[in-house]
């Protein structure tokens, strides 16, 4: 479970550190991508960097990863995964498509103030969380889409109870994010073979290291991930 912050007030921001994220905040109660965080219009977002070949290749196995995962649950609006998450505890979210033409991917979260959503950048065979300039470059980045979902789901206790510490601070002007669970879709529910997987994933580092038939190394190299 890790945190991140977005904040309510239109300012500069200063970095967090790594197990965080802090943005600008609009309403998480508007319909539409508007309510997804740090509004950026297209004279506002970076310039990519397009490798065609590169990218398609990229982003075919990163599509491959997320079906796999059970918690893509594709195209929807804002409003929709809204009503999904609506009852789901705190912590619960999801990945979608973005409705956003310089996005693909949104993280909706469901907080104590209700579900709220960060657009997720694509890069040059990176994903990284929204956020304003001034702390874009501070934020960590990742070649896997379900290796960003698992770096803000998985911290210590011991960085838990800073962030707490640190949000008890900030409570006046900022939502505090917990990345807690994945909602599965309905539809979608992992296998046990894949639930099995993931448990096998977390206990260890060094897939090929272990005793098993290659057919089932294979089974686990094709999803290395813990979420």
């Amino acid at each position: 479970m890790c945190f991140f912050f977005f904040c309510f007030h239109k300012k500069a921001l200063m970095p967090e550190p790594p197990s965080g994220m802090v943005a600008s905040h609009t309403s998480a109660q508007n319909e539409g991508d508007e309510s997804e965080v740090q509004q950026v219009q297209p004279s506002q977002a970076a310039p990519f960097s397009w490798a065609p070949a590169e990218d398609l290749r990229f982003i075919t196995t990163t599509f491959q990863y997320l079906h796999t995962s059970g918690w893509y649950w594709g195209s929807m609006t804002a409003s929709e995964a809204r009503d999904a998450l609506t009852g789901a505890s705190e912590g619960s979210f999801l990945v979608r498509d973005s409705s956003h033409p310089l996005y693909l991917f949104t993280l909706s979260v469901q907080t104590w103030r209700g579900p709220t959503n960060v657009r997720i950048e694509y890069d040059s065979g990176r994903f990284r969380l929204d956020s304003s300039f001034p702390v874009r470059s501070s934020l960590l980045s990742f070649s896997a889409l379900p290796s960003l979902v698992q770096h803000y789901t998985s911290t210590s206790q011991g960085e838990e109870r800073i962030a707490e510490e640190h949000h008890m601070v900030s409570k006046d002007n900022g939502i505090l994010l917990k990345l807690r669970k994945p909602l599965y879709r309905p539809q979608g529910f992992p296998t046990l073979q894949h639930l099995t997987r993931l448990t096998i994933n977390r206990h260890t580092d060094c897939l090929t290291q272990l005793p098993l038939p290659r057919p089932l190394l294979l089974y686990l190299q094709e999803y290395p991930f813990q979420v």
